[in-house]
């Protein structure tokens, strides 16, 4: 199985940090002990040696390896050259090795510090995008055979138990249950299924047994596509990550020639022109410190470590960044646009208001209801719901469908016309316009104009407060794109707060408002477009970042998006982009944080102010410090 991998690789990880625990106690009491021993000259050197390579013998490896493969100037050759140095001049000078065998056993009781930490912030990733299921319980010859989701074909049926994961997506055939979906979209609330609904591998079975007809292999289930896209986001590097690649590639060589030059240059001036000593043990340490200092470890480990953070802390609130490119991209947004149906409506119709009616409303619903039963466009499914009641087909007949004006039929042995105005001018039937915004179905019974039914798109609950909420973390403009008429688009943003709306857009509309938008826009800011990821595919693709909002299961939205929530609340726009910029504010602090300590430090050593015991705060602390303040992206707070 699978899922013993990990687990394994997670087991040899702990033994090595229970190994180097061991070994940073034995160096620990022998340079504690040896403190004691009054022993002088080579039979000193010899007794600290054994601490010494206690310790190190893995940095000296490592050091002696990159060597070999031609690839010297990294951390472990650093330490080594600095630490062996430190040993050959107390050789010499009859002088204390207690000071480079320490530096080495702190350096390493950093490492050890680090894996925890880093262990720690890849477990807690872990833990909460643990939807990888184990198993899939297959019904065969009316018995359950567990097998590995990998062996199970298309259309098989499988059996999920309460308490147990849906392994590939497919179709409830029997049972009802409630679900637990958290792992997915960061949300607690059940979600109640039934016979007929459409299931997706990783989430949580937790009432009912439920039968499942399989749509797709399991390597193409909505679990197995989010795993992929979580742990090959950190293969999509940001500017900050290469930036810091490239600067340890030349920081390091760079440094060492530093050193090299501060161990001869000073001491040649000191004899050749100025006629002293030239102190050669002096600057020899000296430089050495400055080596210890140079280690770039806390950028080179914090900063992609802050990414990883935060893309984890994004994934468990349902999040999906698809690389840490994009969550800088995502700091950066200035302008948000939308599109309207499933992203700031629920893309839901529902009757919204009965005017101008001459009979009771339930039975000019009824009639609008029963009139339009034979056709499965959105709006006759919203006039069925509003109805109520089973439809009774044989009530109705001689439907006439009038394409782009309405239907006429026999209802009862009564006609009745239900359609728009133009139906209505169609059968010289006076009628009464509406002035409130959405679609209007005019009625007319018996060639008489009986009112009029207002069916609107429902706004979701969190849009106006998702709109608000942007704007008070720096979005400076939204605009809303859709296809929808004017007057329906004009109150949506009215009611949302949107800045700009541009309505009756067909998809080639919309990718050349956001061609025009991104043109407008200030140099910096970026753009997002906010879409479903199905019919706004070629828009998502255009802007700065897409963001694909309710793709829950939409193989479309995950590949065309940047960036995927996996349910359609719009909080998750603002939540997104707070992470993003929490990340990017603690790679800035890391870096300015480490840099500026490395530099002051530098000085220090330069000039003698600085011994080994500060270069080792300046190397171990540092990074210490801010692999702490990395892991704070894990952390997301609630809105």
């Amino acid at each position: 199985m699978r899922s013993g991998m990990p687990r394994r690789g997670e087991d040899a990880v702990n033994r090595k940090q229970k190994i180097m625990l061991g070994r940073i106690a034995v160096a620990a009491v022998l340079i504690v002990g040896l403190e004691f021993v009054p022993a002088q000259g080579w039979l000193r050197f010899a007794l600290y040696l054994v601490p010494y390579l206690t310790i190190g013998y893995d940095i000296l490896r490592k050091a002696a390896r990159g060597i070999v493969r031609r690839q010297v100037f990294d951390e472990n050759f650093l330490m080594a050259l600095a630490t062996v140095g430190a040993i050959a001049v107390a050789l010499t000078d009859s002088g204390d090795y207690v000071e480079a065998v320490a530096v080495m056993l702190f350096y390493q009781i950093g490492e050890l510090f680090q894996s925890y930490a880093v262990g720690k912030s890849r477990r807690s990733i872990s833990a909460l995008m643990d939807i990888r299921p184990d198993y899939a319980n297959v019904q065969r010859g009316g018995k359950l055979e567990r097998v590995d989701p990998e062996e199970v074909e298309i259309g098989s049926i499988i059996v999920v138990q309460p308490g147990e994961k849906v392994p590939i997506d497919g179709v409830i055939v029997e049972g009802n249950s409630s679900l637990d979906t958290s792992a997915l979209t960061g949300e607690s609330l059940p979600r109640d299924v039934k016979a007929g609904d459409e299931m997706i591998s990783g989430c949580i079975n937790l009432t009912g047994v439920l039968k499942i007809r399989t749509v797709k292999a399991f390597g193409e289930s909505t679990v197995s596509r989010i795993l992929d896209l979580v742990e090959n986001a950190s293969s999509r590097k940001s500017r900050s990550e290469n930036f810091i690649s490239r600067f340890a590639r030349v920081y390091t060589p760079v440094v060492c020639c530093g050193a090299l030059a501060l161990a001869v240059l000073p001491p040649l001036v000191r004899m050749l022109a100025l006629g002293l000593p030239a102190q050669w043990s002096v600057w020899i340490y000296r430089a050495l410190t400055f080596l210890v200092v140079s280690c770039p470890c806390a950028l080179v480990i914090s900063i992609p470590l802050s990414f990883f953070a935060g893309i984890g802390g994004a994934s468990r609130e349902g999040i999906l960044i698809k690389g840490s490119n994009y969550l800088e991209t995502l700091a950066q947004t200035r302008c948000v646009v939308f599109d309207k149906t499933g992203t700031l409506t629920q893309g839901v119709f529902e009757v919204s208001g009965i005017h101008h009616n001459s009979m009771e409303e339930e039975k000019l619903v009824e009639y609008a209801a029963l009139a339009e039963s034979a056709s499965s466009h959105p709006i006759s499914r919203s006039l069925q719901r509003a109805y109520g009641r089973e439809i009774d087909r044989t009530r109705v007949r001689d439907v006439q469908e009038i394409s782009g004006n309405g239907v006429i039929a026999l209802v009862d042995g009564i006609e009745v016309a239900a359609g728009n105005a133009k139906l209505m001018q169609r059968l010289h039937i006076p009628y009464v316009d509406c002035h409130q915004a959405g679609t209007i179905i005019h009625i007319a019974v018996s060639g008489e104009y009986a009112g009029h039914i207002v069916i609107s798109d429902v706004i979701k609950p969190h849009s106006r407060q998702a709109v608000a909420a942007l704007k008070d973390c720096g979005v400076e403009k939204t605009v809303m794109l859709t296809g929808d008429a004017g007057s329906v688009a004009g109150q949506v943003a009215e009611t949302l707060g949107i800045d700009e709306v541009y309505s009756e857009l067909l998809p080639a509309d919309k990718v050349d408002k956001v061609e025009t938008l991104l043109n407008e826009k200030k140099s910096g800011g970026k753009l997002a477009f906010v879409g479903d990821g199905i019919n706004d595919a070629p828009v998502l693709s255009r802007a700065d970042i897409g963001i694909a909002m309710g793709a829950m299961g939409s193989d479309a939205a995950i590949e065309a998006a940047d960036v995927v929530l996996m349910d359609d609340d719009p909080m998750k726009i603002v939540k997104a982009i707070r992470i993003a910029r929490k990340c990017i504010r603690i790679v800035y602090e890391n870096s300015i944080f480490a840099i500026g300590i490395k530099v002051g430090c530098l000085v220090l050593a330069a000039v003698g102010l600085a011994n080994m015991w500060a270069a080792v705060f300046a190397d171990v602390g540092v990074m210490v410090l801010a692999v702490l303040n990395a892991i704070r992206a894990l952390f997301v707070k609630k809105l």
